[in-house]
């Protein structure tokens, strides 16, 4: 199977995209910068060629127009040289080419019957005089007798000319003022400039791919620690994190990936955890039932009877383990239904509950008046199992309260319990699964009580503490977040004490 090929990375896509929209950018700043220069000079080209029809006019045909755009602007002869004062064309051109010096980058030459035989006496490299395809080109423009402004592409390069017909009266001679402006020289600068401008937009997107590269790199890096740390996370391993830079969107998003991370190896490692402790579990009532199995002796009803009742005991209790184990994993994978819970009616509904528990004397010592959010199935389900947790450690008998309170700190449930306490340096412990407070087993239970009540606290955002109870015992108490409105105070109700005989 062929491996496809490797697509272009984001950072070489993010930077092509740059350099892309700039170069486009540039290209356009100059085409529009070079037009508008190339205009200007051209029309300052016509403008210098069309005053040359105000100082040259014919005596016949003086009311025609200049084709062109030389129009019948050059209907005034100028005062420094008037044609009456000569007595052939020929006299009139050479006065006329040797005053009219041209400018630089212009030449001009005077013909006469078809031939050039006039141009001005200047040191300029620039000469049409001998330029045959101008010339024929400006007398068969100007057969017609009119003026004449046109382009001419021939040896000496492109050149914009104005040919002016020359006649008079008594004068058989025609003669033809032809001013020509070298195109490539007048545009140069305007070429110089572009092509200056075009070297600095290849050093600038040099400059800004240069940069970009590594700004992009350095904008992408969380990605690529993002893809090493993937790479890296095992079962074995998840502790690879990412280092958040910055305070953008991707470092944004490297936090919340490590918090990603964080769920997921806590996620894994409870999973790990519930399956040691369920493997651990599991072997001893497996163990018990096997051994007496095996010890039995099939041909002694009272082996196999009391064998019998040892593995139907040890089944119970492995049937109670599992139902722990699967209450436990649904309270900590439930998203929880929450909604405005009335802790005066939740006082009072396990009041009623725990009335029915047999051998221990039940009183409600206090009612939180007030809401608070949360699921009330599942906080009545943690409150009774404290309940039941405090009557198994309770002497039989004993009284046991409850109650809740509400103040800024938030809600509070609690039981408290008169029988042997929790040591201090065990309370850390005995909210794992399968942990208790004392290493012998005095009494019954999977061990996933009071993890059952932590998981529950947990998913309502707080907390269950346990602390000690005036007179002996230990007090338990689950911590809920306060409300987010305000409510009224706590009002302490008058002690309600629900009793039942101690059984036998």
């Amino acid at each position: 199977m062929t491996r496809p090929s490797r697509p272009l990375s984001a950072r070489a896509r993010i930077l092509g995209a740059i350099l892309t929209v700039t170069c486009i950018g540039l290209a356009i700043v100059g085409s529009v910068t070079f037009l508008v220069q190339r205009e200007r000079v051209l029309t300052g080209v016509n403008d210098r060629l069309l005053a040359q029809v105000e100082r040259l006019i014919t005596v016949a045909g003086a009311d025609d127009g200049a084709a062109d755009g030389a129009g019948s602007g050059a209907t005034t002869a100028s005062e420094d040289l008037r044609i009456d004062d000569f007595a052939s064309v020929e006299d009139y051109l050479y006065s006329a080419v040797a005053r009219l010096v041209p400018a630089r980058n212009e030449a001009a030459v005077a013909i006469i019957d078809g031939r050039a035989r006039y141009q001005p006496a200047t040191l300029s490299d620039f000469d049409i005089s001998g330029n045959q395809q101008l010339i024929d080109r400006a007398i068969a423009d100007t057969a017609d007798g009119q003026t004449k402004i046109g382009t001419a592409v021939t040896d000496q390069g492109s050149l914009k000319y104005i040919a002016i017909p020359v006649s008079m009266p008594g004068d058989p001679q025609t003669g033809i003022y032809v001013r020509a402006i070298d195109l490539g020289a007048e545009l140069a600068p305007v070429t110089a400039a572009m092509a200056t401008y075009s070297i600095a937009a290849i050093v600038m997107l040099g400059a800004i791919g240069f940069v970009g590269w590594f700004v992009a790199g350095r904008l992408l890096s969380p990605l690529r620690d993002l893809r090493a740390a993937a790479d890296a996370i095992t079962l074995d391993d998840m502790s690879s994190r990412l280092s958040p830079q910055g305070n953008d969107d991707i470092s944004d998003l490297t936090r919340t990936v490590n918090s990603m991370l964080d769920r997921l190896e806590g996620s894994v490692d409870v999973q790990r955890q519930l399956l040691d402790d369920v493997r651990h579990e599991l072997k001893t009532p497996i163990t018990i039932v096997r051994g007496h199995l095996e010890l039995m002796d099939p041909a002694d009803p009272h082996d196999v009877a009391t064998t019998r009742e040892i593995g139907m005991a040890e089944l119970d209790r492995l049937t109670r383990l599992v139902d722990d184990i699967d209450l436990l994993a649904t309270v900590e994978g439930d998203g929880f239904t929450m909604t405005d819970v009335d802790l005066a009616a939740l006082t009072a509904r396990i009041g009623e509950l725990v009335a029915v528990i047999p051998g221990h004397v039940w009183s409600v010592e206090s009612f939180a008046e007030g809401r608070i959010e949360g699921d009330p199935d599942r906080l009545l389900q943690a409150w009774l199992q404290l309940a039941d947790n405090a009557a198994k450690y309770t002497p039989e008998g004993g009284p046991i309260q409850l109650g809740s309170r509400l103040d800024a700190s938030g809600a509070q449930l609690w039981v408290a319990d008169h029988g042997p306490g929790i040591p201090p340096a065990s309370r850390h412990r005995i909210f794992r699964r399968f942990d208790r407070a004392h290493l012998k087993r005095s009494v019954g239970g999977s061990g996933l009580g009071l993890a059952i009540v932590d998981a529950i606290a947990k998913g309502h955002g707080g907390q269950c503490v346990v602390t000690d109870t005036s007179g002996g015992g230990a007090t338990f108490t689950i911590h809920l977040p306060p409300p987010t409105a305000v409510l009224p105070a706590p009002v302490r109700a008058g002690d309600v004490v629900l009793q039942r005989e101690a059984a036998g």
